[in-house]
């Protein structure tokens, strides 16, 4: 598909990531999983540190996840058991997402949008928070029941992750 994406499915298409980030930051894991296609990609790849002439900065192996519809499961359902140990207390998480952009995707009725991300995570009674900057790349999907996040690729900007765990979703 080629053309532009018109400004109201922009703003729909917005205002679903915007609905999905709140979802996370209120811990309301079941309803984001409802969000997520059937056949949903959830993609970190690891972040490195090279040489200016090295070819990449991404790993092209390496992943810090790598999950699809039923891991994703897995890891909610965890979350929702008192073995979530890394979770205990639980994440304090506000997703700022911004620089939203769409493009038509290779079928109709999906969007490529591109984003950025900045998290902010904080946990127990510790005064540091975490902060991180990703770059995310996502296919959203229009189906008959709303919008669905078919594929996310994010990437964080800083290589070293401040955190004894990561056991958010970006």
């Amino acid at each position: 598909m080629t053309g532009r994406v018109d400004r109201d499915t922009v703003a729909e298409v917005t205002e679903f990531l915007y609905r999905e980030a709140l979802a996370l930051d209120e811990r309301r894991f079941r309803d984001w999983l409802a969000m997520l296609a059937d056949d949903i990609r959830y993609e970190v790849p690891v972040r490195v540190t090279r040489e200016s002439l090295a070819g990449w900065e991404l790993s092209p192996t390496s992943r810090i996840f790598d999950d699809d519809r039923d891991t994703l499961e897995v890891r909610i359902q965890r979350l929702e058991t008192d073995f979530a140990w890394a979770e205990q207390p639980p994440s304090r998480t506000r997703h700022f997402v911004t620089n939203v952009l769409a493009d038509p995707g290779e079928q109709a009725n999906e969007f490529l949008v591109s984003s950025n991300c900045f998290l902010y995570r904080s946990r127990g009674d510790s005064p540091t928070p975490s902060l991180y900057s990703l770059a995310r790349k996502d296919v959203v999907r229009r189906t008959p029941d709303g919008w669905r996040l078919a594929r996310r690729w994010a990437a964080f900007d800083q290589s070293l992750i401040n955190a004894h765990n990561l056991s958010i979703f970006v």
